[in-house]
């Protein structure tokens, strides 16, 4: 297991939720409007296949997507066994187990026939150390994907030392939810704890377009957080 895996123990896993709708400002409007743009891309009418990479946790990508696309279906990848279980839990509780298949694992590892008509990568990539571990994630999704489908790629850019401002705020965030100074600068630690944040806006579309894809767009932006959408190149190896 990687380390950016490892970080996601038994006792993270349990509080990812809570802690996740607090870190980020938006955590449900970034995913629901990530299901609409792929509904407005693909048709809410139409079958289809979608892959989500680093599912586990809350299943947000799913349970949102899954109100669009009545014939959708969704693969949910995620190599920590602890947040996969989260993911499998909330997914049965939305009654989309059917709907859904999990793979415990990397991306890789994943045997698939058909491509995949659209991809989602939501609160990973800030967490996979250097530019060769983001590109190898994000080359390994543009491969199972079908020419020229969406693929919305979501999380931290900007080195968190850079905007003192935004990290101060983050801290706020917390604090508004009626944590303590000493339960912000502890929860703020323990984030910030090997994440490896994109530089830069303009580093996250060359890094998409070295990756297989093109036309990347910035649709939503909270603080450190921001979500691109963009598609797979019309040619598949």
């Amino acid at each position: 297991m990687t380390e950016s895996a490892r970080k996601f123990d038994n006792e993270r896993a349990s509080e990812y939720a809570v802690q996740s709708r607090i870190g980020l400002a938006g955590y449900d409007a970034c995913h629901d409007l990530s299901a609409c743009l792929l509904s407005a891309i693909i048709g809410a009418e139409n079958d289809a296949n979608i892959l989500v990479v680093g599912a586990g946790g809350t299943a947000q990508e799913i349970i949102a997507a899954s109100k669009l696309g009545a014939k959708w279906k969704f693969t949910a990848v995620d190599p920590s066994e602890s947040m996969l279980q989260l993911s499998i839990d909330a997914v049965e509780k939305a009654g989309l187990t059917s709907r859904t298949r999990f793979h415990l694992g990397y991306l890789r590892e994943l045997e698939t026939i058909e491509k995949f008509d659209a991809a989602m990568l939501i609160g990973v990539i800030h967490h996979l150390n250097g530019i060769n571990e983001k590109k190898k994630i994000l080359s390994d999704i543009a491969a199972k994907l079908k020419p020229k489908a969406p693929f919305i790629m979501a999380g931290n850019r900007f080195p968190y030392a850079s905007k003192p401002q935004f990290l101060k705020a983050w801290g706020e965030l917390w604090r508004i939810n009626g944590a303590s100074p000493e339960e912000v600068e502890s929860k703020q630690a323990k984030i910030l704890k090997g994440a490896d944040p994109i530089v830069s806006n303009e580093a996250a579309v060359k890094l998409l377009e070295e990756s297989g894809f093109i036309e990347a767009e910035q649709f939503f932006s909270s603080l450190f957080w921001s979500a691109w959408l963009t598609q797979r190149t019309s040619h598949v190896s």
